[in-house]
């Protein structure tokens, strides 16, 4: 992994929604809007203390995306002294866009794949954020 990486790590959220949204949309980041400057790592990986992701996950800032309050990936990355630098609710969001709600767990829809998109933005400015050396 490249110095200039920032690492992004969803929650897992099995069975809500609002994990499916975070997971989603840290995929778009990953793959459209800045694939040369992210990376992630499982979030049960982190929990299980899997050697090489807990050497990613100190090393390299982190951007924690939560589908909900429990804030599963800010705690878990606190919890193995993870390098968190920004942090992202998709529950904010979606109070910003209430239009945007996701159809269900398993199908995002296209409201909930807006929705999506949008919480990638929040990423996005994070990820930016951090790499310009601003705090």
């Amino acid at each position: 992994m490249s110095e200039n990486k920032v690492l992004v790590i969803p929650c897992s959220g099995i069975g809500k929604a609002h994990g499916t949204v975070t997971r989603q949309a840290t995929y778009y980041v990953l793959e459209k809007l800045r694939p040369e400057k992210t990376q992630t790592t499982c979030l049960a990986l982190i929990v299980v203390d899997d050697e090489e992701a807990l050497k990613l996950v100190k090393k390299y800032p982190c951007v924690t995306v939560d589908g909900c309050p429990y804030e599963c990936s800010k705690k878990n990355l606190e919890a193995v002294g993870g390098n968190i630098a920004g942090s992202v609710m998709s529950t904010k969001v979606f109070r910003d866009n209430r239009d945007l709600k996701p159809e269900s767990v398993t199908e995002l829809g296209p409201k909930g794949e807006a929705l999506a998109e949008k919480v990638a933005e929040k990423i996005v400015e994070e990820v930016d954020r951090i790499l310009d050396g601003k705090s």
